[in-house]
């Protein structure tokens, strides 16, 4: 089963993003792609409940990863995690056989499908 909503790819300047949204045009979860730096961010909604560091976690059929994300203030607030354009992470995520999961603390974990439009950030950022 996946969480309810569709993603949405656009080009804003210079970054590709991928929107995950559910109803209301709300973003759940994004990755944005800086093509200078040739790097890819991913983001999760969240409410920033004081913290300055989450941990979110990213699991594949093929991998799980830990990671540091730091909390950027909103509205809407979100965690946030910088890979390099070349971390195996987003090859796994683009090619999860389907869907991946992404969790954080205290929040519902996210199971996303793994569409073109994952593929297309990861890609353009390469």
């Amino acid at each position: 089963m996946r969480s309810p909503g569709d993603w949405h790819w656009s080009r804003e300047g210079a970054l590709s993003v991928a929107r995950y949204t559910q109803q209301n045009n709300w973003t759940v979860f994004s990755l944005t792609c800086d093509t200078a730096r040739r790097e890819v961010t991913l983001r999760r909604a969240g409410m920033g409940m004081g913290e300055s560091l989450v941990m979110l976690t990213i699991t594949t059929p093929d991998s799980r990863r830990l990671l540091n994300a730091t909390v950027e203030p909103g509205p809407p607030s979100t965690f946030a995690v910088r890979l390099q354009a070349n971390d195996p992470l987003l090859d796994a995520m683009a090619f999860a056989r389907g869907r991946f999961m992404v969790e954080a603390q205290n929040y519902p974990p996210l199971y996303l499908p793994s569409w073109a439009e994952v593929s297309r950030v990861i890609e353009d950022c390469r």
